[in-house]
């Protein structure tokens, strides 16, 4: 099992934390992520990442479909693969309808079948084998709406970039993961059990089984966002990372559609996540994340001393023998956290 680090970047000068990045990358930590929602994009802090590291891989965890065209993503993907001698990986996925129209004033539409078009496309773009063309129900290349000019034609990428580019998709429903395990090299659950592994592998195999050619997990990349609070202090570390979880399950999304909250449910904890969101959308933010079941942090988070997230570190190993788990993306974490996870694993 690898460890790799996620990065916050809040529009500070000097950039992403910098410090902890070449602690992780000293300390043999595979990858380094950062994502997107409605302020930072997630391709500037990765381009600075590559910039200023010389081993460590650096990716984008993720980047909204919505807010670039496959052709877009694709290029952007060739640059910083070609500028970081070939260590750029592809993070991307549909993010929600709330952010997607809310904030970019893009349709959502359907995110499944943008996903297989979105890796279809840059596929193609990658692998140069003929001008780029694509007919779907989201991109038609070259462009043929009614007030297309006409003079669009297929073309190819002035560069040549590494066909065998990684790309991972954000996904923890059930249909996201079949299609993660279809088409994708690894995926990027927001929360992952390891002692049930199975809400996670077992879609990722039935879709490896649909696409056919014997893909198994040892060529797919789980990659599970682990949160990590290290402290003497049990409660108080898991209590600093309910209100993020409280957002996520509670607010992150509409009453009726909502995939964190339903996804909590299906770990088992349906009713504390009709609690959490009730008492989110109604403004009781305290009571929402007062509703965040200690088991749940316990479960999907290391948090607690040292000792403590060593003895979890372990039962995690297990699961990535046993069951896939390939890199551990850890979110939150302490300098002195990224060195006791690293002496626990690597």
């Amino acid at each position: 099992m690898r460890l790799g680090i996620l990065l916050r970047y809040g529009g500070l000068a000097g950039g992403p934390p910098m410090e902890h990045v070449l602690e992780a990358e000293r300390l043999g930590y595979h990858s380094a992520w950062c994502g997107e929602a409605y302020g930072n994009d997630a391709v500037s802090p990765i381009a600075w990442v590559l910039a200023r590291t010389k081993t460590i891989n650096a990716g984008t965890g993720i980047m909204q479909m919505s807010a670039r065209t496959p052709a877009c993503a694709a290029a952007t993907a060739a640059t910083l693969q070609a500028m970081s001698g070939n260590r750029f990986l592809l993070g991307i996925g549909p993010s929600g309808p709330q952010v997607i129209e809310g904030w970019h004033g893009m349709p959502y539409g359907k995110p499944l079948v943008r996903t297989r078009e979105y890796i279809d496309i840059i596929r193609k773009v990658f692998s140069r084998e003929a001008p780029l063309a694509h007919k779907g129900e989201h991109y038609t290349i070259p462009y043929a709406g009614p007030d297309a000019t006409g003079l669009g034609k297929p073309l190819k990428s002035t560069m040549h970039p590494d066909p065998r580019i990684k790309i991972y998709t954000a996904a923890f429903s059930p249909a996201g993961l079949r299609v993660a395990g279809e088409l994708a090299d690894g995926v990027q659950p927001i929360y992952m059990s390891p002692e049930r592994t199975g809400f996670i592998t077992e879609p990722v195999l039935a879709g490896m089984a649909a696409a056919g050619g014997g893909k198994t997990l040892a060529q797919f990349d789980i990659a599970p966002f682990v949160r990590v609070a290290m402290g003497k202090d049990l409660q108080a570390c898991r209590n600093a990372l309910k209100p993020e979880m409280a957002l996520y399950i509670g607010g992150m999304g509409a009453r009726t559609k909502n995939f964190y909250n339903d996804y909590v449910k299906r770990l088992g904890f349906e009713a504390a996540a009709v609690k959490i969101q009730d008492a989110f959308l109604a403004g009781r933010k305290e009571e929402a994340v007062a509703a965040v079941p200690d088991a749940l942090v316990d479960e999907t988070a290391l948090v607690g001393p040292p000792e403590r997230i060593k003895e979890r570190l372990a039962v995690w190993k297990a699961a990535a023998k046993d069951n896939g788990v390939g890199t551990m993306l850890l979110g939150g974490a302490s300098i002195e956290a990224l060195r006791v996870c690293a002496e626990a694993v690597l």
